[in-house]
C-alpha cells in the first residue's frame, strides 16, 4: 500500500477527532452557562423570598388601607411575582434570549419597587412598615445577585464566542447550538 492512500484516512481521522473535541467543548461551555444560571436563579429566588417574608398577611394590609398599606405592599408583591414567574420560565430554557430578557426586565422592576418602598417607608409619618434589617439584607442579596450575574454573563460570553468561531460555527449550526443572551445584555 502506498503512502498516498493513507493520507485520506489520516485526514479523515484528524477531522473526526477534531469534530468530537470541538463538539465536546461546545457542550461543556453550554453546560457551564446553565450551571451559572442555576447559581443566579438561587440568588434571585432569595430576593423573592425576602419580599414574601416582609409582606404582612392580607388582613393587616387591608387594615392599613388608610395609610396606603395595600398599595405599598402591592408593588413589591407584584414585582416579586413577576420575578418568580420569569425565573420559572427561564429555568426551563436558561439560554433562551427572550426568557433571559424577560428575567432582566423583572429584576429591574423588583429593584424599582424596592427603591420606591424604601423611599415611601422613610417618609411615612405613621412609622416604618419594612422590618428593621430589610435594607441591609436586600443590599447583601443584590450584591450576591450581581456577582452571580457576572458569572452567568461571562459563561454566556464564552459559549457565544465558541459557537461563533470558525470552524466550530459549522458544528454549532449542524447540532443546533443557538446564541444565548446574558442578563446584562452587552451592546
Amino acid at each position: 500500500m502506498s503512502s498516498s492512500s493513507f493520507l485520506p484516512w489520516v485526514l479523515a481521522a484528524v477531522t473526526v477527532f477534531w469534530a468530537v473535541g470541538a463538539y465536546n467543548r461546545l457542550v461543556r461551555l453550554r453546560s457551564d452557562a446553565k450551571s451559572a444560571f442555576a447559581r443566579l436563579e438561587s440568588e434571585l429566588q432569595k430576593q423573592v423570598q425576602l419580599v414574601l417574608a416582609c409582606v404582612p398577611p392580607e388582613e393587616e394590609q387591608q387594615a392599613s388601607q388608610f395609610s396606603g398599606g395595600s398599595a405599598f405592599w402591592g408593588g413589591l408583591q407584584g414585582a416579586a411575582a413577576q420575578l418568580a414567574a420569569s425565573l420559572a420560565s427561564a429555568r426551563a430554557k436558561p439560554l433562551d434570549a427572550e426568557r433571559i430578557a424577560a428575567l432582566a426586565a423583572a429584576q429591574e422592576v423588583l429593584g424599582i419597587a424596592w427603591e420606591r418602598a424604601e423611599r415611601d417607608d422613610a417618609h411615612d409619618l405613621a412609622g416604618p412598615r419594612l422590618p428593621e434589617n430589610t435594607s441591609s439584607e436586600r443590599s447583601q442579596l443584590v450584591r450576591m445577585a450581581q456577582a452571580a450575574t457576572e458569572q452567568f454573563d461571562d459563561a454566556v460570553g464564552r459559549y457565544n464566542q465558541a459557537i461563533a468561531q470558525f470552524p466550530a460555527v459549522m458544528l454549532a449550526w449542524l447540532f443546533g447550538f443557538e446564541p444565548a443572551r446574558g442578563l446584562r445584555a452587552r451592546t
